[in-house]
C-alpha cells in the first residue's frame, strides 16, 4: 500500500512544482529571445486591413500590398491610428471607428449648389456621378453629385465616408 500512496504523492509534488514553475517565469518575448515589435509613434507601420460599410466592404488591401504609413504622424484618421497603436507584429484585431474619429460627421455646407457652366463642356453630370475638384493650392479632392436642375448641380464635398461608422479588420503584418 505504501509504494502507490508514494507513487501518487511524487507526481503531483512535481506538477505543482511544473506550475509554480511555469506562472513564475516571465513571458516569453519570442523567437529566439528577441522581443515582439509594437506599433508605437514614429515606426512605419504595414498593415493588411478590410474596411466594411453598413455591413459591406468598401475597401480592402486584399490582393494588394499592405498599407503602410508612419504612426502618430496623422497620417491616418484619428480613430484608426488609436486602435493599431500598441498593436504586435502578426496581432489582428476587429475594431469601430466613429464618424467623429473617422471623416467627420455630414456637413451641411459642404453640399453646395453650382451653375453648369463651371463644369467642363465634355462632362455630363448625372446624380451619384463622382467628379473631381481642385483646390486653389492645386490639389484635387472627390466630390459627389446630388442632383441636376436646368442650369445648376448640386455638389456634396463631404468625405464620401462622412458619417459613417467604419468597421475594421486589421493585421500588423510589419513594423520599422
Amino acid at each position: 500500500m505504501r509504494k502507490s500512496k508514494k507513487a501518487i504523492r511524487v507526481p503531483l509534488l512535481f506538477s505543482i512544482l511544473f506550475l509554480l514553475a511555469a506562472f513564475a517565469a516571465p513571458p516569453l518575448a519570442g523567437a529566439a529571445g528577441k522581443s515582439v515589435p509594437v506599433v508605437t509613434a514614429g515606426k512605419t507601420v504595414k498593415v493588411n486591413y478590410t474596411l466594411k460599410v453598413d455591413g459591406k466592404v468598401v475597401d480592402s488591401s486584399k490582393g494588394k500590398p499592405p498599407l503602410e504609413f508612419k504612426a502618430g504622424s496623422h497620417e491616418m484618421i484619428p480613430g484608426f491610428e488609436k486602435a493599431v497603436m500598441g498593436m504586435k507584429l502578426g496581432e489582428k484585431k476587429s475594431f469601430k471607428v466613429s464618424p467623429e474619429e473617422g471623416y467627420g460627421k455630414v456637413n451641411p455646407k459642404a453640399i453646395q449648389e453650382i451653375p453648369k457652366s463651371k463644369l467642363p463642356p465634355n462632362i455630363k453630370p448625372a446624380p451619384g456621378m463622382m467628379l473631381s475638384a481642385s483646390t486653389p493650392d492645386g490639389h484635387h479632392i472627390p466630390v459627389r453629385v446630388v442632383s441636376v436642375k436646368k442650369d445648376t448641380i448640386v455638389l456634396d464635398f463631404n468625405p464620401p465616408l462622412a458619417g459613417k461608422t467604419l468597421n475594421f479588420d486589421v493585421e500588423v503584418v510589419g513594423i520599422k
